[in-house]
């Protein structure tokens, strides 16, 4: 018998199929060992060798493939098909050196897709670990670790509140803050467009812009007002209009190229609004379940076996017309391209969507590969493009419309891919007009516009501008997003990727201190270099070496900086954002307070940065950094009018505006204070509003079953109502000061219900069974939701929603949860999953704590 390690258990369960008894197919569950997060991980002084660990809870795992190996001679090492995948099989190799030295046989397979004829014509195909991906592996992952665990500590010290910086991550946050930054640089211009809705002698209406005015060809701002709008008009009203030519031309367009990775979170994120993460957890579900082929792969090229497979789907579903002559071949123009990687298909082109009995999020992407692929082998698109230009007799005014038909659909009965942007294609259908004829003027319409800024990055279009610096590789995109988010650097906003306060005083530390290490040729030559490695064109420790001593010379100039000399040159790189110009052309830096100090950024105490005054302390002024553009910039400190005999002011602070009684002094340090809660805008404040804040929190009254007192109040997180320690979410702020005990009680009551801590939760769903006994529910948790057998709760994964969870995965997670705890072992035993360690199902890159020094 020959032991089969895979990464994880659900992969294992498909091949065990397939290999029937004589193997036994075990789970490593991603990566066995990793460089532990300290000091010398990495060591540069001595040719760079790297101190790896196998991981606590992967111990059992490397244990479980030492005992079958005992009693079996072969080790096939049958990891994903990519630098990871190799990376993966040669740990396990070392891990299990001493399980394997005694004639044992070692031997390395891969396939593309998890189907039966895939795998068993891997298995009859087996080689060495390669070499040359294994040290490209290497020299990214020791890059990495020394970008990560050597610049971190400099940004600690150096910049307060900044948690991390990445060789890759820190270049992709540079590309989002640059780009907010040209958007807040922007300035619109004005321009007008004038159209004619013009009637042909058969009374058929179509539409045509203005393309000439005084005998002159327009360009974009030639027409640049209201004035000049209303000329133009005028121009047209009083001449007649004849047709002076008609132009159809044939066109063709042809189908897009299969899916690679980028290409597929790119689609997924425009059709779907799916993020690079969720859609790359999904393809691995299709992927293990053996449904498509591999899902990280930057190649393009297909199987010619899949080609003839879709072509054959084609004929039979949509008729000979629709294949054309001869298959489509394509080759990829993004930098760094592995060509010999194959395109995502699925493994079976006659299995349509409408047939696959998986998740939802699932079918939608199967759906979406499907199309795309069948697609990209099908006849090109027949357009007819028509031209239609109208003229005065004089020559002074000409209008233009266009239109265009489709011939023939090909490839558009399938699948068309989504836009970004409105990319201003003119698919309007003309009606039937004839050179000659008399153009009826029916209505003559200017329209004002307005340039537009460039728009904020999605992750669609984050992706596609990576792909095409070359920077980053498929596998990492979805963490590089994933990781900039996590951090606070970004915040995502109706799909829009905005850059935070902490992001921007980043990219702005980096950008003036480490410029080369940001630069996006640098990082695209950086893995140009690391392709060359996986090729065996270059030696992997020449390419550290050369790359260390530049980077620790680098770090070395930074020792001596002094945190206020950092924040003068960020304060410089960012002020076009902290300073926008004022609408009365004042200087922007003057203290709108005291009118006389600058205003310049600082550092609080608890980490992070503010703008404060010059004045200070005789000036108290301050603003959070994101306060600008009118939002809370300039808001000066003022008596809104007196209670009690204290003055109420509002105030302006790091964290925004907010109210405060009285002053600060030696009998009362610390006064009252309440921010103003998220829609209360600082110029509608008012005494009454001021001292309703104030007020708070507001006793409601004793709870009508216990006499514990009922509480209304704004927190951290809202609105709130308090009975004990039970907390419930108002949906209004203004709720807070109007709530009565009986609705109070009601909201309690449906927190209570929801899985509040006055009562047990109640189960989402309940799944079955456990093989031990007792049922397995799904419930909804203070932390999330999580699977509960008897006293185990497992917590799902984030990109596992509770609807979708199965009983499988069900007794995975508490096997895993089980084992970690140390209590009684609870393996989901499954005849198709025979002799398949039972744990939580793991990506290739396992998750473990965030380290400074892995970074994406």
């Amino acid at each position: 018998m020959a032991v089969v390690v895979v990464e994880s258990p659900a992969k294992a369960k498909t091949i065990n199929k397939y290999l029937g008894s004589d193997y036994t197919v075990l789970a490593s569950y991603g990566h066995v060992r990793d460089l532990p997060p300290k000091d010398g991980s990495v060591d540069t002084e001595h040719g760079f060798g790297m101190k790896w660990e196998v991981a606590s809870d992967s111990k059992k795992h490397v244990r479980a493939i030492a005992e079958a190996l005992k009693s079996d001679d072969t080790l096939i090492l049958a990891t994903d098909p990519d630098r990871e995948g190799e990376a993966i099989s040669w740990h396990l190799q070392e891990a299990l050196a001493s399980s394997i030295k005694k004639g044992k046989t070692v031997r390395r397979v891969t396939f593309n897709a998890i189907t039966k004829s895939a795998v068993t014509e891997a298995m009859a195909h087996p080689r060495d670990v390669d070499a040359p991906l294994v040290e490209a592996y290497l020299a990214r992952r020791a890059l990495d670790y020394l970008v990560g665990f050597n610049l971190s500590p400099v940004l600690w010290r150096k910049l307060p509140g900044a948690k991390s910086a990445g060789r890759v991550q820190s270049v992709c946050l540079r590309l989002i803050v640059e780009r907010e930054m040209e958007i807040e640089a922007f300035k619109a211009r004005e321009y007008w467009t004038v159209t004619a809705t013009l009637v042909t002698p058969r009374g058929q209406e179509y539409q045509a812009r203005l393309t000439v005015l005084g005998g002159k060809k327009l360009d974009k701002f030639d027409i640049a007002n209201a004035t000049a709008a209303e000329l133009a008009v005028q121009a047209i009203t009083t001449r007649d209009l004849a047709v002076k030519s008609v132009e159809a031309k044939p066109a063709a367009r042809n189908p897009y190229a299969p899916f690679m990775t980028s290409t597929l979170q790119q689609e997924a994120s425009r059709k779907f609004g799916m993020g690079a993460k969720a859609c790359m957890s999904a393809a691995q579900r299709l992927y293990e379940a053996g449904h498509i082929t591999y899902m990280r792969t930057d190649g393009i090229d297909m199987a010619p076996e899949a080609v003839m497979a879709a072509r054959d789907e084609i004929k039979r579903r949509f008729g000979a017309e629709y294949v054309p002559d001869s298959p489509r071949m394509y080759k990829n123009k993004a930098k760094n391209a592995q060509e010999a990687h194959e395109c995502i298909r699925p493994t079976d082109m006659s299995l349509s969507p409408d047939k696959l009995k998986v998740a939802d999020d699932q079918r939608k992407l199967y759906d979406l590969i499907w199309k795309r692929t069948i697609a990209s082998q099908m006849a090109a698109a027949r357009l007819e493009r028509t031209t239609v230009d109208v003229g005065s007799s004089d020559g002074q005014v000409e209008l233009r419309a266009t239109g265009q038909v489709v011939m023939f659909d090909g490839f558009l009965k399938v699948y068309d891919e989504g836009r970004d942007d409105d990319e201003g294609e003119d698919s309007a259908r003309l009606p039937q007009i004839m050179q000659g004829e008399a153009a009826e003027k029916r209505k003559i319409a200017p329209e004002q516009h307005f340039t537009q800024p460039p728009p904020r990055y999605t992750e669609a279009t984050l992706v596609k501008r990576m792909e095409e610096l070359g920077i980053g590789r498929p596998s990492t995109y979805a963490s590089i997003v994933s990781t900039i988010q996590d951090r606070e650097y970004v915040r995502k906003d109706k799909n829009r990727l905005i850059p935070e306060d902490k992001g921007r005083l980043v990219t702005a530390f980096l950008t003036n201190y480490f410029r080369r290490y940001v630069e996006y040729d640098f990082t695209a030559d950086l893995e140009e270099e690391l392709d060359d490695i996986s090729a065996g064109e270059r030696n992997y420790k020449d390419v550290l070496a050369r790359f260390w001593r530049d980077f620790t010379a680098a770090i070395a100039e930074t020792a001596d900086l002094r945190i206020g000399e950092v924040l003068e040159k960020i304060d410089e790189f960012l002020a076009p954002h902290l300073y926008p110009p004022r609408e009365d052309g004042s200087d922007p830096r003057i203290c709108p307070t005291c009118g006389e100090g600058r205003l310049n950024l600082k550092t609080a105490r608890s980490g992070g940065a503010f703008i404060g005054c010059s004045n200070y302390p005789n000036c108290r002024y301050t603003r959070s950094l994101s306060a600008v553009n009118g939002e809370e910039a300039g808001v000066a400190d003022q008596v809104l009018g007196e209670d009690a005999g204290d003055d109420i002011w509002l105030k302006s602070g790091r964290f925004g505006p907010y109210v405060q009684r009285g002053e600060a002094t030696e009998e009362t340090p610390k006064p009252a204070r309440a921010s103003l809660p998220k829609g209360w805008a600082a110029d509608a404040m008012d005494l009454e509003k001021a001292l309703r804040l104030l007020s708070l929190p507001r006793e409601i009254g004793a709870h009508p079953e216990d006499g514990e007192l009922v509480e209304a109040g704004i927190g951290r997180y809202g609105p709130y109502v308090k009975h004990g320690r039970v907390y419930a979410n108002l949906p209004e702020v203004d709720e807070v000061f109007t709530i009565g005990m009986n609705r109070a009680v009601e909201v309690l009551a449906q927190k209570a219900q929801r899985g509040g801590r006055a009562s047990a939760p109640a189960a989402l769903r309940e799944l079955g069974e456990h093989p031990d006994g007792g049922k397995i529910e799904v419930m909804s948790g203070r932390y999330g939701p999580y699977v509960k057998w008897e006293k185990v709760n497992a917590t799902l994964p984030k990109e596992v929603e509770p609807e979708t969870v199965t009983l499988e995965q069900a007794l995975e997670l508490i096997a895993a949860k089980a084992a970690k705890k140390g209590g009684r072992k609870t393996a989901a035993k499954k005849p198709a999953a025979k002799k398949t360690a039972a744990r939580k199902p793991a990506a290739k890159a396992k998750a473990t704590k965030a380290k400074a020094g892995k970074s994406a």
